[in-house]
């Protein structure tokens, strides 16, 4: 990760037309990401047939350690965050397959389920959650998993992911969640809402 400033200079404009002024961004080596929609289908006599998804917890240093005299609002007792899988795509991944394999591994890696490069359907189309900063794009995707065949997940050696911990829920409870701020991940929410989408 490093910080980057460009000289820039608009050109074109009625206003501010040739004026040089320093935009500063970040950069990193892997630049794209992967966000992927663990699902499966459970039967009650309560509920009937219920569409649940696979969230995982996650600190996230720049909200844990988020000044609160800065904050318009207060701040949340607990900052961690429930999120999907997801996860950068290497420099070796960026291609079309890549993108797949990378959210393959990303699956396996967080939360132990093995899906094959057909189970995973995107989700629509990217988007990018933070242009004005940092140049990342995010790929949507969803995987139908079996919950009896998950195995332990392999994780990618951070300490942060070694902390977390999976949840499986309703998708209206994560919706309704997200609705009151309680699931706060943006890149989350947008995948859960393409999710009911195209399932519900």
């Amino acid at each position: 990760m490093r910080r980057v400033s460009r000289l820039l200079r608009v050109m074109g404009a009625e206003r501010a037309a040739g004026e040089d002024f320093v935009y500063d961004e970040v950069d990193r080596k892997a630049l794209d990401a992967v966000v992927v929609a663990p699902y499966f289908w459970r039967e009650s006599r309560e509920f009937g047939r219920e569409l649940f998804v696979v969230l995982r917890s996650a600190l996230r240093p720049p909200l844990a350690l988020r000044e609160s005299s800065r904050s318009v609002r207060p701040e949340p007792e607990n900052r961690a965050l429930w999120e999907l899988p997801a996860g950068l795509v290497e420099p070796d991944e960026v291609s079309e397959a890549g993108l797949v394999a990378a959210a393959r591994r990303e699956l396996l890696e967080e939360t132990g389920f093995t899906v094959a490069d057909g189970d995973l359907v995107e989700l629509g189309p990217s988007s990018f959650p933070s242009p004005g900063v940092i140049a990342e794009r995010h790929f949507y995707f969803r995987a139908c998993v079996r919950p009896e065949a998950r195995q332990q997940p392999g994780l990618d050696g951070s300490p942060l992911e070694a902390i977390g911990s999976l949840v499986a829920v309703p998708l209206g409870v994560a919706l309704q969640a997200a609705r009151q701020g309680r699931l706060a991940d943006a890149k989350t929410e947008l995948c859960l809402r393409r999710l009911q989408e195209v399932l519900v």
